[in-house]
């Protein structure tokens, strides 16, 4: 389990109150109208891919599961809600006593997930449910769009090493050190971000700023001084004042002065500014011809998943990639736009009540009720065909043809015949109680590497991607035709 031994820390501060107000007006409500107590079932989903992708990575379970476990209500917090004045006695003194008892169901970090489907399924009182929905979204919300940007940049990497650099530029802390996190669950090797290693186990590496070389008399006295200083991890930062003209040389005279002589192999040179594919072929051919074919040549310069293919698709000759702030704030499109919503409740007999949300923008219309998801692949190709939205009670026997169909326009159809299927939601907590054992960060990377391997390469590609099939059952169409069809009629009259 995910290095339980510093959960206490990273949960030192109290994020119950972490919420929009009308989460409390609501619940108040509920209380003083006598359903606080009402099963609900919510379900926490998104719309739309960032940046036109054509997948995301799913993160940020770890961190619900730590809220949800840690959930009370301080006397401060209290008194606070008290003298706002909008609270009942009776609301203050549930708060006091609160006990979280929900039933709760998501899909595991590290898989591909897609529009419309459900990542995160709460059952519970409403009361308890509705009050939840903040943390869960800008918790998922966050960790799955970094996750995403991050792998995104590791494919167009080709295999080389990125490291997260973005620390600096991140909106808070926080932002800098679960952006740490997800970034590597999507695919980075490690991260400047120290902290995020002492929390979660992710490498932490750095070398040298420009600032260590300007304070020496010269910049070959500050690589000499560094080579000295880390002889078996020498990288040295050579574009400080010129990277043909002093840096290169000044790195290659300490390489071979300072390192060569003591048996030792200097790692590489790192370039952080200019023109990539121009200054790293010349510093390629330059320490080729002085026999150090062997150091790595690192860039990091306000870089992202398009620069990297480009430079690299012009034979740029970059070993690994630092990637800050374009990754750390995912720059091209900083929003995920998650939504929770309700899609269910229980009647006094326990029966499942579905319900919708409508609109008159198509995709803001709700699937109802109570889901699952199942990813069904081709037998032969060990590749994902699409996602089945099915109702909770639903089961799909691989043994016999499945047919399944566009949920918008009916008539494209497909009937899978040589397939086997996975159900991707899992149960978190049952009753408040958790029942699931995340794994670490670096194992969900490694879940990441499988099951996107598992994706046709055109949903994978940057541009124009192939969309990837998210579908409802047939029962699960039938129930959304039958429920726009009622309210349709009502909103007539």
């Amino acid at each position: 389990m995910e290095n339980i031994k510093n959960f206490d820390v990273r949960n030192s501060r109290n994020l119950t109150m972490l919420v929009d107000f009308y989460e409390l007006t609501m619940g108040n409500g509920y209380l003083e109208s006598n359903i606080g107590n009402r099963i609900a079932y919510f379900d926490m989903f998104f719309r739309k891919i960032p940046d036109n992708g054509g997948y995301c990575i799913m993160a940020g379970v770890q961190q619900v599961i730590e809220y949800l476990s840690n959930l009370k209500f301080s006397e401060d917090d209290i008194n606070y809600l008290r003298k706002k004045g909008n609270f009942s006695e009776k609301f203050l003194d549930f708060l006091k006593n609160f006990k979280f008892t929900c039933d709760v169901w998501a899909v595991p970090e590290g898989n591909p997930v897609f529009p419309n489907e459900p990542l995160v399924t709460v059952r519970g009182p409403v009361i308890q449910a509705q009050f939840i929905e903040t943390m869960i979204l800008l918790t998922i919300n966050h960790q799955t769009l970094i996750a995403t940007k991050a792998n995104r940049i590791c494919r167009a990497a080709k295999g080389r090493p990125v490291m997260e650099f973005g620390s600096r530029r991140a909106q808070g802390y926080d932002a800098a050190i679960y952006g740490a996190r997800s970034a590597v669950i999507g695919g980075c090797d490690s991260t400047a971000c120290t902290i995020s290693e002492q929390m979660f186990g992710i490498p932490a590496v750095g070398t040298m700023a420009h600032s260590w070389v300007q304070l020496f008399p010269s910049e070959y006295e500050s690589f000499k001084a560094w080579a000295e200083i880390y002889p078996d991890n020498c990288v040295l930062l050579i574009d400080t004042y010129n990277v043909l003209k002093s840096g290169l040389p000044n790195a290659i005279r300490v390489f071979k002065e300072c390192l060569l002589p003591k048996g030792i192999k200097p790692k590489g040179i790192r370039i952080d500014s200019g023109d990539i594919t121009y200054l790293t072929k010349k510093c390629r051919k330059i320490l080729d011809d002085n026999g150090f074919n062997y150091v790595k040549i690192v860039i990091s310069n306000s870089l992202d998943e398009f620069i990297i293919r480009d430079v690299l698709s012009q034979g740029a000759c970059i070993d690994s990639f630092g990637v800050g702030e374009r990754l750390i704030t995912a720059r091209s499109e900083p929003v995920f736009g998650g939504v929770y919503k309700l899609t269910a409740i229980e009647n006094d007999n326990g029966e499942i009540i579905p319900k919708i949300k409508i609109s008159e923008n198509e995709e803001k219309i709700t699937n109802p009720g109570f889901k699952k998801i199942y990813r069904l692949y081709d037998k032969e190709q060990n590749k994902a065909i699409a996602d089945l939205v099915t109702l909770r009670d639903e089961e799909i026997d691989p043994t016999k043809p499945l047919e399944i169909f566009d949920p918008v326009f009916t008539w494209k159809k497909k009937k899978l015949k040589n397939y086997y299927v996975k159900e991707l939601m899992v149960k978190i907590f049952d009753k408040g109680k958790l029942v699931y054992n995340s794994p670490d960060v670096m194992d969900i990377r490694n879940i990441v590497k499988t099951e996107t391997e598992k994706m046709w390469p055109e949903v994978l590609r940057l541009e124009n991607p192939h969309t990837y099939y998210v579908d409802l059952s047939q029962k699960l169409w039938n129930l959304k035709q039958e429920l726009l069809h009622k309210y349709s009629q009502t909103y007539e009259e």
